[in-house]
């Protein structure tokens, strides 16, 4: 399996801290919000290459940052310089398979999020499973729900319906930005792409790919932390004052 981290946004609502340098470099604690990522993802075993897709704006920025490490990540530039030109997570989720040929199960992950869990029982969900997977967890707050996405299940983890950002919610499971996708699946990218599945939001490739083959959504085990503008960052950097895993 290899691990496709997503990292080419911009981050504008936490302007200025992230106005000429990338939010997933912000510290939280001792380390990057990567490196907490990063560090767990190794540490699982499951995972035998590691590659990020920046912008041009920060793609130097993160390549130094790559050679400080002690694992390998392959830094893509996707020629992007303004948050009103960029790809999206999808196109960049297509740029990174078609730039690279890869070619093997792809966990994704957003770069700007923070777990107090490991992603190891995650990969092993899905292998179990045996299909392309999501997280969920229960989600009460509706208009928290309207700014994400949304899934329906049946008894088996089966995700029956999923839609980005709705205005209804049909339940109260929402969606963070981690998946696995199964080898096979991604040779559907580029047909989800081109039947009109939204390229914005890294779940409106997975909410159409759920309606072509099987996906399951695994129960988020602890809680992620989405550093989203000033004061939650400020609240992530108090949550994580001496958490290790």
């Amino acid at each position: 399996m290899k691990c496709l981290v997503l990292a080419a946004g911009y981050a504008t609502r936490l302007y200025p801290l992230t106005e000429n340098y990338p939010k997933p470099l912000l510290k939280v604690g001792d380390k990057t919000i990567l490196n907490w990522l990063l560090d767990d993802i190794t540490q699982t075993r499951m995972v035998d290459d590691i590659i990020l897709v920046s912008n041009h704006k920060f793609a130097d920025t993160f390549k130094r940052w790559a050679k400080r490490l002690e694992y390998p990540v392959t830094v893509l530039d996707d020629g992007t310089e303004t948050n009103e030109t960029r790809l999206g997570a999808v196109k960049d989720i297509s740029f990174a398979i078609n730039t690279l040929g890869i070619d093997d199960d792809l966990l994704v992950i957003a770069g700007d999020n923070l777990n107090d869990f490991s992603f190891k029982e995650f990969i092993c969900y899905a292998n179990e499973k045996g299909t392309s997977c999501i997280m969920r967890y229960f989600e009460p707050d509706i208009s928290k729900l309207r700014k994400a996405g949304v899934i329906r299940i049946d008894d088996d983890d089966r995700i029956l319906h999923m839609v980005e950002k709705p205005e209804a919610p049909e339940s109260n499971w929402c969606t963070p930005p981690y998946y696995v996708y199964r080898r096979d699946d991604l040779k559907l990218v580029d047909v989800g792409i081109r039947s009109g599945c939204g390229t914005d939001a890294p779940g409106s490739f997975i909410a159409w790919l759920s309606t072509v083959v099987p996906v399951h959504a695994y129960l988020m085990p602890g809680n992620r932390y989405d550093v989203g503008d000033l004061e939650s960052y400020k609240e992530v950097q108090e949550t994580f004052k001496g958490i290790q895993y």
